[in-house]
């Protein structure tokens, strides 16, 4: 009786928990839906309002950025646009705005015709960052707006060394008194755990294919070894001179006024008593030193005082508005951007089937004639990659494609691109890393340690691949096979794309790393250039008198959105309750150094990741 009245019991209350978990489920569903149709209001609102707001009277575009610029264009993401819009309304602190390239390119662009913008200000308070290759891309598009005849003004407290970069396309340069133009350099950092690994008694399985394949080396060894300091070297002070000749070129002053080395900048402030506002002013560096106040007398004599703002007359970039005027598409735009993965549940990963389904819809769409392929990725993958570089060979049998590289295009990136006609690089794009590696991690001793012991049967030693047990040598053995096996085809690939032999394109391969000049150089790529280019290309290639463009990304769903907060919801848990383990550490350290996806593929356990932990601010 009393064993019955305990299945009564444990009946009811595993339906009670079951009718709780579906209210909660259904309330919390309910409330998404009623943040995205309030999100569609506030858009929908907030656009009809911006429309209006145009100059009264002629004045600045004042490019006021905030936060970070992203290269992944976002106008095609409903989801996306929602959760910026609520989600960041919510928790403002933790949120960095970002700021679509493609967009500010195209606001610049119209505003050098627009006859109400008689000028930009560069108001870079807030302005954090962005890779080279979109500043560069940024830069040049400055430059045409002021060799147009309109002036740009560049304002700020400090300038770090993307927000100088951005001023020193403008005819004036203001800095407060107590500013700076803090230019360091460029530098890379990573960890390195084989201490943490032989501490934790953690058996890091390696399995490569490259002399220069740099991820792996943090399970390896306690520092860089000195074939990859050697290459990192070469490739970021080629990125470090790229951008120094610009910005000399610029301000029209000597590279070493721009940045004189540590010891030399070091001494001249001593010279004016660390005042680094003065120090920039004596080398060219700016043009006025002013207040803010300043500052804003000197924009309104320019362009003119507004009553009613109480400053001078000035547009937005952000209420801005650029005319939309597509007609027929006939040039798809394909972005490929954030590390290439399988998963559905995705915050800031390609997800190789979504993009897939954007090329079958491409395929099979006769309007469009030519196809730009953008890929700002450092990889991840192999079999998502494969499966797109497969549709991209379809697609490529009746249509042409170009690649247009952004900041990375490594490894999986740069395996998704051998099936185009042409690839076109920017000079400060890091590509090539053609290598793979693979890793599997074991816990068995950090178990033994414990007193934790695992044991079982198994009808071969092939199928006793678990981490709390040691990797048997018949798997470490399968593991090389398919990891060189994906290495040679790899080379394969690119042999045949840049119609080298094996041989050739191997010398330039083991992982080794590339900039977009030095890949030019090497046959990697076909031309140096940037988004323009590549749309002039595709136009080109597609006999196109009137290119009109239609852009395809990896979007997020409902369901995407709702799952992936969910995981994030579980490891929350997780962190409060304390459920902490072995295999959670070298999750966070596989993480730390941007191993992607290392157990992604079940049959085929190998991925290929460019290290990429490089501070370019």
């Amino acid at each position: 009786m009393k064993g019955l009245l305990q299945i009564i019991t444990n009946v009811f209350k595993y339906t009670w928990h079951t009718l709780n978990f579906i209210r909660a489920f259904i309330l919390n569903f309910a409330l998404l839906v009623v943040f995205i149709f309030a999100g569609k209001f506030i858009f929908h609102f907030s656009d009809r309002a911006a429309i209006t707001i145009t100059p009264i009277t002629k004045g600045a575009l004042k490019i006021d950025l905030k936060g970070i610029v992203v290269d992944k264009i976002s106008g095609n993401s409903y989801i996306s646009k929602i959760e910026d819009q609520i989600l960041s309304k919510i928790n403002k602190k933790y949120n960095i705005h970002q700021n679509l390239l493609f967009d500010l390119v195209r606001s610049i662009r119209q505003a050098k015709y627009d006859h109400n913008i008689t000028g930009i200000v560069l108001d870079l308070h807030d302005f954090l960052g962005a890779d080279q290759a979109s500043l560069q891309y940024i830069g040049k598009v400055l430059s045409e707006f002021r060799n147009s005849g309109k002036p740009i003004y560049a304002i700020g407290n400090n300038y770090n060394q993307s927000q100088y970069y951005l001023a020193s396309f403008a005819n004036k340069i203001y800095l407060s008194p107590l500013g700076s133009v803090d230019l360091r350099g460029l530098a890379t950092n990573t960890l390195y755990y084989k201490a943490l690994l032989k501490k934790l008694k953690i058996n890091s399985h390696i399995f490569r294919v490259g002399t220069y394949k740099s991820a792996v080396e943090p399970f390896l060894l306690d520092g860089m070894s000195d074939k990859v300091r050697k290459i990192d070297s070469q490739w970021l002070n080629k990125l470090w001179d790229i951008y120094l000749s610009k910005i000399s070129s610029n301000r029209n002053i000597d590279v070493k006024q721009v940045f004189p080395g540590a010891a030399k900048f070091i001494e001249k402030l001593k010279y004016f008593d660390g005042d680094t506002a003065k120090y920039a002013l004596d080398n060219k560096l700016i043009d006025f030193i002013a207040s803010s106040v300043g500052i804003e007398k000197e924009l309104e004599k320019i362009f003119g005082f507004n009553n009613k703002t109480n400053e001078y007359y000035n547009t937005s970039i952000y209420d801005y508005k650029t005319k939309t005027n597509i007609k027929k598409p006939n040039i798809a735009v394909i972005m490929i951007n954030g590390p290439i993965v399988n998963s559905q549940i995705s915050l800031n990963n390609v997800v190789g089937s979504n993009i897939i389904e954007h090329i079958k819809r491409v395929r099979l769409n006769p309007e469009i004639k030519s196809v730009v392929l953008y890929i700002n990725s450092p990889g991840g993958s192999v079999l998502a990659s494969e499966a797109i570089r497969q549709e991209l060979s379809a697609l490529h049998k009746s249509k042409p494609i170009v690649v247009s590289m952004g900041s990375v295009a490594a490894s999986g990136g740069y395996w998704i691109a051998t099936p185009a006609d042409y690839i076109i690089a920017n000079p400060t794009t890091l590509t090539g890393s053609i290598g793979i590696f693979g890793l599997i991690n074991t816990f068995e001793k950090s178990l033994d340690s414990i007193g934790i012991h695992s044991d079982g049967v198994s009808t071969s030693s092939l199928a006793t691949i678990f981490t709390t047990r040691q990797l048997p040598k018949e798997v470490q053995e399968i593991m090389q096979i398919n990891v060189t096996k994906g290495y040679n085809k790899f080379v394969t690939l690119v042999a045949k794309a840049r119609k080298k032999n094996f041989k050739q394109i191997d010398e330039l391969a083991q992982g080794r790393v590339w900039i977009g000049s030095d890949a030019k150089q090497n046959g990697l790529v076909d031309a140096l250039g940037d988004f323009d280019d590549a749309i002039k290309k595709a136009q080109e290639l597609g006999k196109i008198t009137n290119p009109q463009l239609i852009w395809y990304q990896d979007n997020s769903t409902l369901i995407n959105l709702m799952l992936s907060h969910a995981s994030i919801n579980n490891i929350l848990f997780d962190l409060l309750n304390n459920n902490f383990s072995a295999s959670s550490i070298i999750n966070a350290i596989v993480k730390q150094s941007n191993i992607l996806d290392y157990l992604d593929d079940p049959q085929n356990q190998y991925a290929f990741c460019l290290n990429c932990n490089t501070v370019i601010q």
